[in-house]
């Protein structure tokens, strides 16, 4: 069987016209408008070419191919007399002398149609995820990812950065979320882990006197999936450079990252260099979130003294939020609508009042405001026609609800947001530890290896009780763009001393740290420099450029949320010689369905 074709289905243009050619694809669709006359679309990856069938016999063959298999048609190249300007091919057509079926599709009937399989129920397309992907749509998402990931290598590469890979194959370690664990043949009851990120191994390639690395690595969590998170496995952009310190982080990503978004994303405008540095408190406080939207120019002020004695039940005895939005021009309608979306999404209620054209305190919660209306205006700074939106809770309810109000009234109010951009921002200055939600006692709150504002100084002091544990700030950071969270970093902890004193403060001791990390604790006691890295993740950089919702539609084979492979049945059982070989003995067995 030849299949070596003359031309891609995107490549004949009129210069080809009476060229013999042969084009190679899927047949999209067959118009049979005659006995004598049909057309049929012929689609590659590369895109479209209308193949015209002229004759009773050449009209019958196509009519007996299903559509999508993949056929060779060997033809003549001529002008079309009613052109299509939405085709790059849309000037020509083929007119067939030979057919051949190369790979026949047996099914009459498809799960979908493929140029609308985006509109198929999930659970359809990631059964036929094969089928899904020869929807150009869906393949575009995945040559975006390919060039993104490209560029983001040449760039890296350019910056002086050496792409080393590590280990899949690793030990189990606390970094926060569970591990996918691997049992050893050779070592009954040991496991190895898939790595949560290669965080030791590029620590230790430091250690080792490798100056500047990266690598596109791959990630495994066992954790649960969101619009912006996928179960399973994951990639980042992972760099760690020595002798380096937070400065130094961000001007490589800030070079990196604004010309690659200018190119590929759906927007041509990036934020220029230096992105703007918000601590992490300020962010809470100002924003409602440590990954504000920076797009919306509203704020968030606190409204606690002025109303929270105003007489309104939820505000007393609360910490109160407030959202002045100038140039507001919703109904009361779609108002209780976006007091409901906030209610879903944060699990909190938000309030409402406006300041009307006539100067008059009026709808919502009015008439609690009323009476101190002078103050409120002047503390607010109301202009007339303004929108109050509230919230109110412990300190960290109301500013997270206030987060997701202030995201809502941006998204409602095209004054007050221009969308049609990427702006970065890094947060810094995150504490270094805090409170457990289960545990109630001192936990690190983001990586145990960074570095403490402070160093070795602040920590003794913390233990010694001269110092609040929970008011000591880390050299993390991370850098969001557009509401969403593209990585963490820190400036990592190279000093054993200071390592010791760090996890003592969350009840471990040397021999917990050395037993837990004893890779990275010995390198550092043989002197490692101090360095700094960042790993921004890849799916959810291109699930930006996308302009998607859902990570899943970026990815080539994705799981379910139930982090199932539905096209390999996979998680799946296994035969018992492979358990008996390995050691183990399942105690339970559950089907989990979507």
């Amino acid at each position: 069987m030849v299949q070596n074709r003359t031309h891609n289905c995107n490549e004949l243009r009129m210069e080809h016209i009476g060229q013999q050619v042969k084009i190679c694809g899927w047949m999209e669709n067959v118009r049979v408008v005659s006995a004598s006359l049909a057309f049929v679309v012929v689609r590659d990856f590369y895109g479209t070419t209308q193949v015209v069938a002229e004759t009773e016999d050449m009209v019958n063959t196509f009519k007996a191919i299903n559509k999508e298999s993949t056929i060779s048609v060997e033809g003549t190249v001529r002008e079309r007399d009613s052109k299509n300007p939405n085709q790059a091919t849309g000037d020509i057509e083929v007119v067939p002398a030979k057919v051949e079926i190369l790979g026949r599709c047996r099914h009459n009937e498809l799960p979908f149609q493929i140029n609308r399989s985006r509109e198929a129920d999930e659970l359809q397309r990631l059964k036929y995820r094969y089928l899904d992907l020869r929807n150009p749509e869906v393949k575009n998402n995945i040559i975006l990812r390919s060039n993104v990931v490209a560029a983001l290598r040449a760039a890296m590469i350019g910056e002086g950065f050496m792409e080393i890979t590590t280990p899949i194959l690793t030990a189990s370690s606390p970094e926060g979320a569970r591990d996918y664990l691997v049992p050893s043949r050779k070592h009954p009851g040991k496991f190895y882990a898939l790595p949560q990120a290669p965080q030791q191994f590029k620590q230790l390639l430091m250690a080792s006197g490798f100056d500047r690395y990266f690598q596109i690595a791959p990630c495994f969590r066992d954790e649960d999936a969101r619009g912006d998170r996928s179960p399973g496995e994951f990639y980042q952009l992972d760099m760690e450079m020595a002798f380096a310190n937070q400065e130094d982080v961000f001007s490589v990503l800030e070079r990196v990252l604004p010309p690659i978004f200018a190119k590929y994303g759906t927007y041509n405008v990036a934020s220029e260099a230096p992105f703007v540095r918000i601590p992490y408190l300020e962010a809470m406080d100002k924003y409602g979130s440590d990954k504000p939207d920076m797009r919306i120019d509203l704020t968030v002020q606190d409204a606690t003294e002025l109303l929270g004695t105003c007489g309104f039940g939820p505000f007393e005895g609360n910490v109160v939020k407030a959202i002045v939005v100038t140039e507001f021009e919703g109904t009361r309608k779609q108002i209780d609508g976006l007091c409901n979306e906030v209610e879903v999404q944060s699990g909190n209620k938000a309030y409402w009042f406006r300041y009307d054209e006539n100067g008059e305190i009026v709808g919502g919660i009015a008439k609690f405001v009323q009476p101190i209306k002078d103050q409120v205006v002047a503390a607010l700074g109301l202009e007339k026609g303004c929108f109050v939106g509230l919230t109110s809770g412990k300190k960290l309810v109301a500013q997270k609800t206030a987060g997701v109000l202030r995201n809502k009234l941006g998204a409602f109010c095209p004054k007050h947001m221009d969308k049609e951009r990427y702006e970065f921002c890094w947060i810094v200055d995150f504490p270094m530890y805090e409170i457990g939600e289960e545990s109630g006692e001192l936990e690190f709150c983001h990586n145990p290896f960074s570095m403490p504002n402070g160093g070795l100084e602040i920590l003794k002091k913390a233990a010694a009780g001269e110092a609040d544990p929970l008011a000591i700030t880390a050299f993390q950071y991370d850098l969001v763009c557009n509401g969403v969270e593209l990585s963490s970093g820190a400036v990592r902890n190279h000093d054993p001393e200071i390592m010791l004193e760090a996890f003592q403060l969350v009840r471990l001791g040397e021999e917990d740290v050395k037993s837990k990390f004893p890779a990275m604790y010995n390198a550092f006691t043989y002197g490692a420099p101090p360095h700094a890295g960042i790993a921004p993740g890849v799916d959810r950089m291109v699930m930006l450029l996308a302009g998607e919702d859902s990570i899943r539609e970026i990815i080539p084979f994705p799981m379910n949320k139930n982090a199932q492979d539905v096209m390999m049945n996979a998680p799946g059982y296994v035969e018992q010689k492979q358990l008996d070989e390995l050691n183990i003995a399942c105690t339970k067995k559950e089907e989990v369905t979507e």
